[in-house]
């Protein structure tokens, strides 16, 4: 008879049961999303008024990012456009600040960016925190892609 023990190890679930219910949970919902609205609102004021800095651009960005790759899980697929059109604003933006020293954003990219946000308003209002999650977790997947991307192009030339 083998000496190996028959009893199977149960898999331990990759959440607690906490935060399990912490995901689903609407109470905990929305100091969340609403941290998330404040930080995108506070940095386009910042912005709109010239006093934007280069972490309330990173900020701002990686909101949008979350936005799309919701929008990818199913939340608003027809307003992807929208939201990349939110993207070049923050590219010219950053544009802007290259040549000119100052985070001045125009009147058509302030309204583009004041529609994206409505739109992430609006999905950060129905999606769980699980697909919040998931979908922060896709936009540094990307970004780590698109860091690996360029130092492998760097390299080369």
């Amino acid at each position: 008879m083998s000496n190996k023990s028959r009893v199977r190890k149960h898999h331990q679930p990759a959440m607690s049961p906490l935060l399990r219910a912490l995901t689903f949970s609407r109470t905990a919902h929305e100091p969340v999303t609403a941290a998330m609205l404040m930080q995108c609102y506070t940095a386009l004021d910042a912005f709109r008024r010239g006093q934007g800095s280069r972490d309330l651009h990173l900020t701002l960005s990686r909101h949008l990012l979350v936005s799309q790759e919701l929008a990818r899980l199913g939340l608003g697929e027809d307003v992807i456009a929208e939201i990349e059109s939110a993207h070049a604003a923050m590219v010219r933006l950053d544009a802007c600040e290259h040549e000119t020293g100052s985070w001045a954003l125009e009147d058509s990219d302030y309204a583009r960016l004041c529609t994206a946000l409505a739109i992430l308003d609006g999905q950060l209002s129905v999606a769980s925190l699980s697909e919040i999650a998931s979908a922060e977790a896709r936009m540094i997947e990307g970004l780590m892609r698109s860091a690996q991307v360029q130092a492998i192009a760097e390299a080369a030339i």
